[in-house]
C-alpha cells in the first residue's frame, strides 16, 4: 500500500510539474554583430550615416565609429539576445559628450534609440556591410 501511495504521489507531482517545465522559454541565443555596420541617424540636421565596427567578445562589444566631423568615437557596451546597447563618447572643445544607444538586432539590420546628453534622444538604423 505505502508503494502504490509512493508512485502516485511521485505521478502526482511529475504531472503537475512538467507542463511547466515545458512551458519554459529556451535561452536567447546571442547574435554576432562583429564587423562594419552603416549606422544612420535621424537628426535636427536630417539624415547622418557614419559606420560603426563592432568587435564583440561573446557578450561583451567594443565600438569605434567616426563622426561626421571626422572626430574618432569609442566606446563599449552589451549584448544579450538580440538586444544591443553601448555608450561612445566623443572629446570635443566644450569637454566630454557622450552617445548612449540601444538596439534590437534582425539578421543584418538594427533599429534603435540614441540618447544625445542634453540634446534629446532620436532614432536610428543600421545595416551590416557586405
Amino acid at each position: 500500500m505505502r508503494k502504490t501511495s509512493s508512485i502516485l504521489a511521485v505521478a502526482a507531482v511529475l504531472a503537475l510539474t512538467l507542463p511547466v517545465l515545458a512551458q519554459a522559454p529556451a535561452p536567447q541565443k546571442t547574435v554576432d554583430v562583429s564587423g562594419v555596420w552603416l549606422v544612420t541617424m535621424q537628426t535636427p540636421q536630417g539624415e547622418m550615416t557614419q559606420e560603426a565596427t563592432f568587435t564583440q567578445d561573446k557578450e561583451a562589444l567594443k565600438v569605434s565609429m567616426t563622426s561626421p566631423m571626422g572626430t574618432d568615437m569609442k566606446g563599449e557596451g552589451t549584448i544579450k539576445g538580440q538586444d544591443l546597447q553601448w555608450t561612445l563618447t566623443i572629446s570635443t572643445p566644450n569637454g566630454e559628450f557622450a552617445l548612449g544607444f540601444k538596439a534590437k538586432v534582425d539578421g543584418d539590420s538594427m533599429t534603435g534609440d540614441v540618447q544625445m546628453g542634453d540634446f534629446g534622444s532620436s532614432t536610428f538604423t543600421a545595416k551590416k556591410k557586405k
